[in-house]
């Protein structure tokens, strides 16, 4: 086989390869589930849009929803705990008591959301925006945390803690 074969039969399998690896995008089923009120630990809900539902105590716990649409949600005593919610748009949502404990919320936006009594503990904030966000019953922040993200004058902290200001 000369040269210019190998690599084209190289490149050829290699390109086999690469279109049997598992896709990662969203899982409908899953989502009509969450949608329905149902738990769904460890789902890929990837982009779901779950705006303006009330989910009240659902287990999202390990669950990927990066870039899913959580606007306006009421999800009281919710668990993200684990999951992906990398660039979540949360905006005005409701998450009284909820477990964020070791999630990723890399770039998400809790703006005006409500997080009395929402557990941190652990969870990667960079930055989060948390402007005009109620959260000064939260659990399980550190200054270390709140570094990494940002809010404004009426974000609402626990005592004791501050947050950069967006820019």
């Amino acid at each position: 086989m000369t040269p210019i074969a190998r690599l084209a039969a190289l490149v050829l399998s290699a390109a086999a390869l690469a279109s049997a690896a598992p896709a990662m995008a969203q899982n409908a089923g899953q989502i009509a589930r969450v949608r329905g009120g149902a738990n769904c630990p460890g789902c890929n809900l990837f982009q779901a849009d779950l705006s303006n539902l009330t989910l009240r105590g659902v287990n999202l716990s390990k669950a990927r929803l990066r870039q899913a649409d959580l606007t306006t949600v009421v999800m009281n005593r919710a668990s993200f705990a684990g999951g992906d919610l990398r660039d979540v748009n949360a905006y005005g949502g409701v998450f009284g008591r909820a477990s964020f404990a070791r999630a990723d919320l890399t770039h998400a936006s809790f703006v005006g959301a409500f997080l009395e009594g929402a557990n941190f503990a652990g969870a990667n904030l960079t930055g989060v925006n948390f402007s005009g966000a109620e959260m000064d019953r939260a659990k399980g922040l550190s200054q270390g945390q709140l570094n990494r993200a940002c809010g404004d004058d009426s974000t609402r902290l626990p005592r004791g803690l501050s947050i950069p200001g967006c820019r």
